[in-house]
């Protein structure tokens, strides 16, 4: 059976996301206990509004806010600023280069993060932003 035009678009922001060097990428999964040296990248499918219906034929034009969770760890504030710096620069290059993610969806548009930094005591701090990527796709149905 075919992936759904959702799946599918969620799918290559994933695929998007797999290509940035170093970092290592997973879908849906809670942040693991140790951060890779070249920052974690998470993508959560995130949330879906009401779709517009179009009529004759219907079709349904879907927004969805997808979740992207970057967590970089270092051992001073100038390293965690600069690998999570890279980390969303790539992120912005990539969208910026094919924001139909190869077709998949009419446009991918990412929001202005939202930083987080958290100390941990004995350990190197940890950075993260928190990223949302606009998904705009039309589909058959309004499970799309």
């Amino acid at each position: 059976m075919a992936d759904s035009p959702r799946e599918t678009a969620l799918k290559a922001l994933a695929a998007l996301l797999a290509g940035i060097p170093g970092a290592t990428v997973r879908r849906n999964e809670p942040l693991a206990a140790k951060i890779p040296a070249g920052g974690l990248i998470t993508l959560f499918d995130g949330s879906g509004g009401e779709p517009e219906m179009l009529l004759s034929p219907p079709a349904y034009i879907h927004s969805r806010r997808a979740e992207i969770e970057v967590v970089v760890q270092g051992a001073t504030p100038e390293d965690r600023d600069g690998i999570l710096d890279a980390i969303l620069a790539a992120i912005g290059d990539r969208l910026a280069a094919d924001p139909t993610l190869g077709g998949t969806v009419d446009l991918a548009m990412a929001e202005p993060p939202e930083f987080i930094t958290e100390a941990i005591d004995g350990a190197a701090g940890l950075k993260g932003a928190k990223v949302l990527v606009v998904l705009e796709y039309t589909a058959g149905s309004p499970l799309g």
